[in-house]
């Protein structure tokens, strides 16, 4: 985009009288945040129009995502720099005495998602905005999104997130493109009098799909594409049938929070209800959408791709089959056809408890009409397999059993595609947890490593870093991430490496004078800042970080004279409300950090900081300042992660176990450039067959582990009210499902190697800088262009007035 700071001036200056009637000046930051916004988006508008439009007439095949959770963090910069146009509005700013920081700042973070699943979907919206591939997102426009976490006396206490309260100027309300969605009632098919068979319904929730539309701006391509959120109304023509506020509610609270606490019946519910609105909401969109290109039915799946990312959207399949069997009136035979060929499924999760299954009670009655058509899905599935196959595979996979309907199986039968995200990931999904299936339909299942855009990891979140390398290698690399490699070129270059230690020193400064206001916690900047920021959950094994710096506090509090390498380890993670285990090592590493952070005898050595509410703008904040990047759960447990990837992005050496995306780390940095520990999968899996592990000889055996285990209940750790007995009972009563104590005894001695290699700042710096080149490989682009390429068959979309940017494939 091509205008001048003058030209900016003067349409900042109209966009604020528009909206206030008043003078820029007497403006509060929210009204000039608000007025920035939305002028930005006014610049974007045109493009998003083209881009629709020049989809339509040149009638291209289009993937629609399908998400519960979309994370995609504050858009103002993001917007702005990817159109070109960040500095000149930095500048006209300054010159109108006004900082662009505050008002950035006063964006809300959208609360859409959970971790690492939607800011997966963020990256991946941003990518195929990048790459001019035509990508549309699809999810739910929550109210409150997950929750407002705060700590009162260390233990987490949920709140309300109303990142609404001051208006999203990126969004825009479509009336016209409404959807009914029905719940519940009666459902019956009877013969019409022309012979076909219609399904009939009576005394259903109606409940009225309103959709957001939010713009996704290509980098400086021209390219708009949209991320379609919907909330829950109540239809117009019903409103009277609500006479009160508490009859509104089972239709308000459809899209007031992501994932509703399901530890009992009405939650559960809720959230399958969730699930419904948003897939059919979404297809029939798509459907409707699909109209406008003139073309038979049968071609569907040649100008529409649809993903189901992780099972939440599954239903997304059975949904397609009811538009074409009953409104299309297709035959079964064709309608799963073209949904088979139009479907595909990302498999985000190892653990099998993780794989959605609801009672098929509770689906006959929320969504009747669904599971007639799940039923028959399931029906023919086993009359196909069991004459093949035999009966112990095909009740194995089968979608009904055991009186639940299971997600997974219904995503796997139902799509033509089936990946994983790291390449250990779609092994273990291959060799155990789809086993059968893979034995089934192995031609469907490929592996597509989960990937970050560097657009907002490395260009925005750490510009100090993103200077240094336009000047020793170009700018090349920000459209072509595989230039990268070149910086390797630099790592025995001394000036370099001091600019490098510079730049990392200055974000490391932001950083402690952030925690400072927000924690009230000083900081040493030249301490190694150490950090694991992701959901809380055991098999991420944030307790086993813990009882690391608990052997640490106690190794000093012995030895208080000895010269540690100051540390700062810091946190950040949301505890699901359920979740009881979890908010229990929240409230056990808060009062260790009281402990620590107030003892005169440890000082700078060592400190830990925990902040409240992580999400994205703070991880933009942490990231680009840390030194050691803790990737530690059990092998074999996560199926990718992507903080890993940032982490490395912006040089910090990564702590790791061989488990998800940290082995494809190691294959393109070097096992010497990162620090490895800890079981590997292959142990994992023969350690669990053997049924010989025993954490009570761990503890009785290592004195070192017996200490810090004992410090959790012997009142070392002030405050405590049997959170530290209930971690102790979980690892040694319970015999440590995680293997915490297996791995620890190798987990010190690596941060011990840590501690070491610190002391060298030049050969840190020089690893780092390592760890930065060999990046690129984890680029959301490369990932998004693998979709497109193997499974989508969407290509590449120019406009009149921009070329498609060729991607160079990493080395490997």
């Amino acid at each position: 985009m091509d205008f001048s700071k003058k030209e900016f001036i003067k349409d900042f200056k109209a966009q604020f009288q528009s909206m206030y009637a008043y003078p820029y000046e007497e403006g509060s930051t929210e009204q000039l945040y608000n007025a920035l916004g939305l002028l930005v988006k006014n610049y974007i508008s045109e493009d998003w129009k083209n881009t629709r439009v020049n989809y339509i007439n040149n009638s291209v095949k289009q993937v629609f995502y399908f998400s519960m959770e979309f994370l995609p963090g504050r858009q103002l910069t993001s917007n702005a720099y990817n159109l070109g146009i960040l500095d000149i509005i930095k500048d006209g700013l300054e010159e109108l005495g006004l900082s662009y920081e505050t008002l950035a700042e006063a964006e809300a973070d959208p609360a859409l998602g959970n971790g690492g699943l939607g800011r997966l979907a963020s990256c991946f919206m941003d990518s195929l905005a990048s790459l001019s591939i035509p990508g549309n997102g699809n999810g739910i426009r929550y109210q409150y999104g997950l929750f407002k976490q705060k700590f009162v006396d260390g233990y987490q206490v949920e709140l309300p997130e109303n990142w609404l309260r001051y208006r999203n100027v990126w969004e825009t309300r479509n009336d016209k493109s409404t959807c009914m969605v029905r719940f519940g009632g009666n459902v019956w098919i009877e013969e019409n009098a022309q012979g076909h068979f219609e399904t009939k319904y009576e005394d259903t929730l109606n409940v009225l799909a309103v959709p957001y539309d939010t713009p996704m701006v290509g980098f400086r391509n021209n390219k708009v594409n949209n991320l379609r959120l919907w909330s829950a109304e109540i239809p117009v023509e019903e409103e009277e049938d609500y006479l009160s506020i508490e009859a509104t509610e089972p239709i308000k609270e459809i899209t007031e929070v992501l994932y509703p606490d399901d530890s009992n019946y009405e939650g559960r519910l809720l959230r399958l209800k969730q699930e419904y609105f948003m897939v059919s909401a979404g297809v029939q969109s798509i459907l409707r959408h699909f109209r406008k290109y003139n073309v038979p039915r049968k071609n569907i799946p040649d100008k529409v791709a649809i993903h189901i990312n992780d099972t939440h959207p599954a239903l997304v399949i059975p949904e397609m089959m009811r538009i074409l069997l009953d409104e299309e009136h297709l035959s079964w035979e064709q309608a799963w056809e073209i949904t088979f060929k139009t479907c595909s499924y990302t498999n985000h999760t190892i653990l099998r408890e993780a794989l959605e299954k609801w009672p098929i009670g509770m689906m006959k009655e929320l969504l009747p009409r669904i599971y007639m058509i799940i039923e028959e899905i399931n029906r023919r599935f086993v009359e196909n397999t069991l004459p093949l196959y035999g009966e112990q595979i095909t009740w194995q996979t089968a979608i009904l059993q055991n009186e639940v309907v299971n997600m997974a199986h219904l995503a796997v039968i139902g799509s033509h595609s089936v990946n994983g995200v790291a390449k250990l990931h779609t092994e273990i999904l291959m060799d155990d947890v789809l086993k059968d299936f893979f034995e089934l339909y192995p031609e469907r299942f490929n592996n597509k490593t989960n990937g970050i855009t560097q657009r907002r990891w490395m260009h925005l979140a750490n510009p100090g870093l993103t200077k240094l390398i336009d000047d020793k290698i170009g700018e090349d690399w920000k459209r072509n991430p595989a230039e990268l490699k070149v910086f390797k070129s630099f790592e025995k270059d001394k000036k370099t490496l001091k600019q490098l230690a510079a730049i990392k020193l200055e974000n490391k400064k932001k950083l402690a004078e952030y925690i400072k206001e927000v924690k009230g916690i000083t900081i040493n900047p030249e301490a190694l800042i150490d950090v694991q920021i992701k959901r809380l959950h055991a098999y991420k094994r944030q307790h086993m970080n813990m009882l690391h710096i608990l052997h640490r506090y106690l190794e000093i509090k012995q030895n208080p004279t000895v010269d540690y390498t100051p540390r700062v380890f810091i946190f950040g993670a949301k505890a699901a409300p359920s979740y009881v285990y979890a908010k229990q090592i929240i409230k056990v590493i808060n009062s260790l950090a009281e402990l620590v952070n107030n003892d005169p005898d440890v000082g700078d050595k060592l400190k830990v900081v925990f902040f409240e509410n992580y999400g994205v703008s703070l991880a933009e904040k942490i990231i680009p300042a840390s030194d050691i990047s803790e990737q530690i759960s059990l092998a074999s447990m996560e199926a990718s992660g992507t903080s890993n990837m940032k982490f490395m992005a912006n040089g910090a050496l990564t702590l790791a176990t061989l488990d998800g995306a940290n082995i494809e780390i190691r294959d393109y940095v070097g096992e010497h450039n990162m620090f490895i520990f800890g079981l590997t999968s292959k142990e994992v899996y023969e350690l669990k067959a053997s049924q010989n592990f025993s954490a009570r000889e761990v503890y009785e055996s290592d004195t070192s582990v017996r200490r810090v285990m004992d410090a959790l209940r012997d009142g070392t750790i002030p405050n405590l009210q049997g959170e530290g007995d209930a971690i102790f009972e979980s690892l040694i009563h319970f015999n440590d499902e995680y293997f915490v104590l297996k791995d620890f005894p190798s987990y010190v001695k690596a941060q011990e190697q840590v501690d070491a290699l610190y002391k060298d700042k030049m050969e840190w710096t020089r690893k780092s800088l390592l760890n930065i080149a060999a990046s690129a490989p984890f680029s959301a682009d490369y990932t998004i262009k693998r979709y497109a390429d193997d499974i989508w068959k969407v290509k590449q979309c120019c406009l009149e007035d921009e070329g498609v940017h060729p991607l160079d494939e990493p080395l490997s």
